[in-house]
């Protein structure tokens, strides 16, 4: 016999390289959102949203990034509108490629107010992003448009955001605005982070890293910052965050470096 499942029952903590760290499960600013904290006895020094993919949820990135948990970061993983606890928010009418813009745009737009609840939380701190796949696209208008974002990271994603599929002029509009490879030298002096795996079938490396990467890198060198911009491709690895990949984060995103920023 079993007996029934109480939430107030106690569970194991949960461990990132042997360190504890806590999950909580909050509503901010409208939004569902799961977090990864330090111990109660640690102060939050930063926090980092953290941005899934298409047709993903927020419970897909637990665990991902929960070292930065065990080192001062508060990880913040919001479902993505149109996702996980949000797909009842779906207009009517959008094909494929909409959805994940129309997904993108409502990101980028709720992002401040995500923020603000964040402070409301913790207090002013450093903020930082990594998004990988649709969140990618999130992750690299942040780093263009929210002063308080000032370390960004983009995996498995593009910049050339070349959508002949999408028509809704809204959409359209999002696209023209922020697409990374036509706006380029309003990047600099983010350090940014730009990441790949060379086998990925949905952004072949050719058509996508490869050229962001070269417009991104010469935004840097032009604000003569070319230390900021930091571009990796993972051998063998496809349309996934791979551990080397995770790791090369971490290391981006180290408290020290967020300390420093």
């Amino acid at each position: 016999m079993t007996r029934p499942f109480k939430p107030a029952d106690p569970h194991a903590t949960p461990l990132a390289d042997g360190q504890p760290y806590r999950v909580e499960r909050h509503v901010l600013a409208g939004i569902p959102c799961l977090l990864e904290l330090p111990p109660e006895c640690e102060a939050v020094q930063a926090v980092c949203l953290v941005y899934h993919g298409a047709w993903a949820t927020k419970e897909g990135k637990l665990g991902v990034y929960a070292a930065l948990a065990t080192r001062g970061v508060a990880v913040l993983i919001p479902d993505a509108p149109l996702h996980g606890e949000r797909q009842g928010d779906t207009p009517p009418g959008l094909n494929a490629r909409e959805h994940v813009w129309e997904s993108v745009r409502r990101s980028v737009a709720e992002a401040p107010a995500l923020l603000d609840a964040a402070a409301a939380l913790f207090g002013p701190l450093p903020a930082y992003v990594i998004g990988s796949s649709m969140g990618g696209y999130v992750s690299l208008t942040l780093a263009r448009t929210e002063a308080r974002i000032v370390r960004a990271a983009a995996l498995i994603t593009s910049g050339v955001w070349d959508e002949p599929e999408v028509r809704r002029p809204e959409l359209r509009t999002f696209l023209e605005a922020n697409r990374p490879n036509t706006h380029a030298n309003d990047f600099p002096p983010i350090p940014l982070l730009l990441a790949s795996g060379d086998s990925d079938p949905a952004f072949a490396l050719d058509l996508h890293h490869l050229p962001t990467a070269a417009t991104l890198s010469a935004a840097y060198e032009w604000a003569g910052q070319p230390d900021l911009f930091h571009e990796l491709v993972f051998a063998g690895v496809g349309h996934y965050t791979s551990q080397g990949m995770r790791d090369a984060v971490l290391v981006f995103l180290t408290p020290e470096q967020m300390v420093q920023s």
